[in-house]
């Protein structure tokens, strides 16, 4: 019955009348003029307490991963890809921490921006090792995204086996 009242509601047309209220936004949102990819942090307080985050989410995955492995939950596929994710999400905070500590909080390295896609690097006399560890972290994306496809993978895997057990989701 709902997917009739539907099919008729669509037929008279509500549909197209209501479509230029989702092309408009839409429009914005495929076209900014600025694409404001990164944020800064505001102050020197700000950078604190997004540090702070860093470490506390990266306790929390720990705590997971450890509460997983106790309760031999990891034995079952969707769980043991959540742990992967866990630890995945671990090691990225982790990395973003440190990025962010060389990057706003120490002098060791200035990063100066020479156009939309390149940088200098520049260290301190005798931490010319820090250049390309720098470089080499701020590769964040290659823990955080992979931490995200476990996640999912691994919430897929817990509902398909609930839905064959006959569980439901509540």
């Amino acid at each position: 019955m709902d997917r009739l009242i539907r099919h008729r509601w669509i037929a008279r047309g509500a549909w197209r009348s209501g479509s230029a209220f989702a092309v408009v936004p839409a429009a914005f949102l495929i076209c900014p003029a600025v694409a404001a990819a990164t944020q800064g942090h505001g102050g020197r307080e700000g950078l604190y307490v997004h540090q702070l985050s860093h470490v506390f989410f990266c306790i929390s995955m720990g705590i997971l991963i450890y509460w997983l492995r106790t309760r031999n939950l990891t034995r079952e596929p969707g769980w043991r890809y959540i742990g992967i994710g866990a630890m995945l999400f671990c090691l990225w905070s982790a990395d973003a921490f440190i990025v962010h500590l060389l990057e706003e909080q120490t002098a060791i390295i200035d990063v100066q921006r020479i156009d939309n896609w390149r940088i200098r690097l520049e260290a301190v006399d005798g931490w010319g090792w820090v250049r390309p560890f720098y470089y080499l972290a701020k590769l964040d994306h290659l823990f955080c995204v992979p931490a995200l496809i476990f996640f999912y993978m691994g919430l897929r895997r817990l509902m398909s086996d609930a839905a064959v057990s006959g569980e439901t989701a509540s």
